[in-house]
């Protein structure tokens, strides 16, 4: 068996960081393990800068699918094609692991070059997809080994389809939509997909900034894609409009914590934009000053405000589903008062409403990279129902356009075929 994983994780000092997709694959590669198959896996890892690159070896991720699995060792070649791999396929026994060095270190892999799939294929019988990371782009490993090989779809790749597919097109309303990251652009698809199928889309993260650009709020120092501006423009037009024909909200933050620097040291504040609640409530019984509501010319936005932060908390609570695609504000930093950040207070909010706290539990499906990731290390991945390992794949699915890597599966009715 050719199976090919997304074991793109990220290395610090060539240790894994975070393990998620590879634990993530693991009932894929046990179910072939007991089905007594020679499995040999294939991935890429990065950008190398060339096959010599030791900081995009998957090297680490044997050692650490090893453990994961229990087994004694799994087996590493440092290629993926050539004599050397070939003479590694062929002493594999039954039950054994087979990990390829990383794809990438061939230009031929993202070039979907017909050559080199031919010559991964040639390493096995059957091809199993469960790179669901990977398979909204046409690479040898995803779409030209098919042509060569009776290709299936793994239990991921299965899993992650149905159910992304299934909240997009019946989902259980209300349906809502929070969306964060840095870039509209990267979004926009999706961002009018959700406006058109959802009941509540709520913004946050950088990507909020360009919207309140949009709206002559004045974000100062803030990240935001002046070139983005007209499309937030376009995007709030349309959200207006469906919202004057039906119950629909498209929510922009109303407040925001601003500070000077990036730095966990630094001093936040609340900037009012029009709630006014809280400037209201910390001046009485003075009028709030004009600094309560507006950035400072040295000031950045980090985070969305309580204010916006309780709004989107509480529509959450009204909601039956909810697909959350990025971090509401910068989760990076650590805080000096505790285990939550100076700027990752707004995104808190949102975790402690999917998962229950505010009394009601609506089903959830989490995506993006660096949202993945924050859960991860918080250790709150399995308390969500579903978690993507695909941040491209998923937006991409959830906008409705074809994926390559699950179209070349799909047989004379439609329908990918599942390992079995």
């Amino acid at each position: 068996m050719l199976l090919r994983a997304d074991y793109n994780v990220p290395l610090e000092h060539g240790k894994i960081s975070d393990d998620y997709r590879i634990k993530q694959s693991l009932p894929t590669v046990q179910y072939l393990l007991d089905k007594g198959a020679k499995v040999i896996i294939c991935s890429h890892l990065g950008r190398p800068k060339g096959s010599g690159d030791g900081t995009c070896s998957l090297w680490p991720v044997a050692a650490r699918l090893s453990e994961l699995l229990g087994q004694e060792k799994v087996n590493f070649v440092k290629d993926c094609v050539g004599p050397q791999v070939e003479k590694a396929a062929s002493n594999l026994k039954p039950g054994e692991i087979l990990l390829l060095e990383n794809l990438r270190f061939h230009p031929e892999e993202e070039q979907n070059n017909e050559d080199f799939a031919q010559k991964l294929a040639s390493l096995a019988d059957v091809f199993v997809q469960d790179g669901f990371g990977v398979v909204h782009r046409a690479h040898a490993s995803t779409d030209a080994v098919t042509h060569f090989l009776p290709s299936v779809a793994g239990l991921l790749l299965e899993r992650e389809v149905d159910t992304i597919t299934n909240v997009m097109q019946k989902p259980e309303r209300p349906l809502m939509a929070v969306v964060g990251g840095a870039k509209i652009s990267d979004k926009i698809e999706v961002l009018h997909k959700f406006i058109e199928i959802a009941d509540v889309v709520a913004i946050g993260g950088a990507m909020a900034n360009t919207f309140l650009k949009a709206e002559d709020i004045d974000v100062a120092q803030s990240m935001y894609e002046a070139e983005d501006v007209p499309i937030a423009k376009d995007i709030i037009e349309k959200a207006r409009q469906k919202a004057s024909r039906q119950d629909f909200i498209f929510y922009i933050p109303q407040d925001a914590v601003v500070a000077h620097k990036m730095d966990k040291t630094a001093q936040t504040r609340i900037v009012d934009f029009s709630a006014h609640v809280i400037a209201d409530v910390q001046n009485y019984p003075k009028r709030p000053p004009h600094s309560a509501s507006t950035i400072a010319h040295d000031e950045m936005i980090l985070d969305i405000g309580p204010f916006s932060g309780s709004f989107i908390a509480g529509s959450m609570q009204l909601a039956k589903t909810v697909i959350w695609n990025g971090a509401m504000g910068v989760t990076e930093v650590d805080g000096l008062q505790g285990p939550t950040g100076p700027f990752a207070h707004g995104t808190q909010l949102i975790i402690q409403s999917i998962l229950g706290q505010f009394g009601h539990r609506p089903f959830s499906v989490v995506g993006g990279g660096d949202t993945v990731g924050y859960i991860e290390r918080l250790g709150l991945v399995d308390h969500f129902n579903h978690v993507s390992t695909g941040g491209g794949a998923s937006l991409e699915l959830m906008a409705g356009r074809t994926l390559p890597g699950v179209a070349a599966l799909l047989d004379k009715t439609d329908q990918p075929e599942v390992v079995q």
